[in-house]
């Protein structure tokens, strides 16, 4: 029996050929009605992809593949029987750079000489150095793991916080319940953690009141892991500062005091959104091809209804 295979576009179905013998790949960008009853492999667009899968309903499949890590509150809006695959291994390295780059760009005043050189003045100042900082990875799975190999360069003491307490990679980890008593020790806080009910508002006005004064707080994985109130408190009295690719609400409205704040640097959710993002979607793609295929299981389910 023929493999069918839906994709979002014609960057993605060129980029997928040549396809093993028993594939036909369609497009169907999932803003309508499918193409064919039966798609065993569908691929929704990357952005904005909870809104189409009503569209599902009534199409047979042996899997979605989303193009994106996290999955918070996907299973409310999918048709029942259906099985979900989210897109490990697709986004990690962007999302390490981009944590990388918002934390050397808060440390080292990159915000402050971009405004200068708008306003034509030369204002050099006296930086916090990245080396000898004391970070702490709030989660430690493909992320985290992808953002500790990039600090490690750096000369900076990592730490991490997960479910459970162990030594992983030679990086400390310490049990979600002993953030209060880590987080005095912390200079740079970098959020990994993808979105749940039990990751909601991790980092609140107590967590942020346990930092020290002129901490950074860098977050890559999603909006609700910090309340958005507790930080404009903090950072509008100059005790803590931000960088932020994901926040709460998001996007975030205009005139949204993060926007003005100093001591605050946003980007507008990009950490997966660069060129590492499609060799690697095209890789899990045809792996998740070839299982389908053999028959095995598909990697990274992380549903199934």
């Amino acid at each position: 029996m023929t493999l069918v295979v839906s994709v979002p576009s014609q960057r993605l179905a060129d980029a997928l050929h040549p396809l093993p013998d028993g594939v036909q790949l369609v497009q169907w960008e999932m803003n309508g009605p499918p193409p064919l009853d039966r798609i065993d492999l569908v691929v929704p667009p990357y952005m904005n992809a909870g809104k189409v899968y009503p569209h599902l309903k009534g199409v047979t499949t042996q899997l979605v593949q989303s193009q994106s890590i996290g999955y918070d509150g996907i299973e409310d809006v999918l048709p029942a029987g259906t099985r979900f695959a989210n897109a490990a291994t697709v986004h990690e390295t962007s999302t390490a750079e981009l944590a990388l780059a918002l934390t050397l760009a808060a440390q080292r005043h990159i915000p402050d000489f971009v405004r200068a050189q708008a306003e034509g003045q030369w204002k050099p100042v006296f930086a916090t150095s990245l080396a000898d900082q004391r970070v702490l990875l709030l989660g430690i799975g493909g992320v985290g793991k992808a953002i500790a190999a990039r600090l490690a360069p750096f000369e900076v003491t990592v730490q991490a916080i997960a479910s459970r307490a162990r030594l992983e990679d030679g990086i400390t980890v310490h049990a979600l319940e002993d953030l209060l008593t880590v987080l005095p020790d912390t200079d740079i806080v970098i959020a990994a953690l993808p979105g749940s009910d039990g990751t909601r508002h991790l980092i609140g006005d107590e967590e942020l009141a346990a930092l020290p004064d002129g901490a950074l707080v860098v977050n890559v994985g999603r909006g609700p892991l910090i309340d958005t109130d507790a930080l404009v408190d903090h950072v509008s009295r100059g005790r803590i500062r931000a960088a932020l690719d994901v926040t709460d609400p998001e996007p975030l409205p205009e005139g949204h005091p993060l926007y003005s704040l100093p001591g605050v640097l946003i980007s507008p959710h990009v950490g997966g959104a660069t060129t590492a993002m499609n060799p690697r979607l095209v890789r899990l793609i045809r792996e998740q091809i070839d299982h389908l295929l053999a028959g095995e299981e598909p990697v990274n389910v992380v549903i199934d209804k």
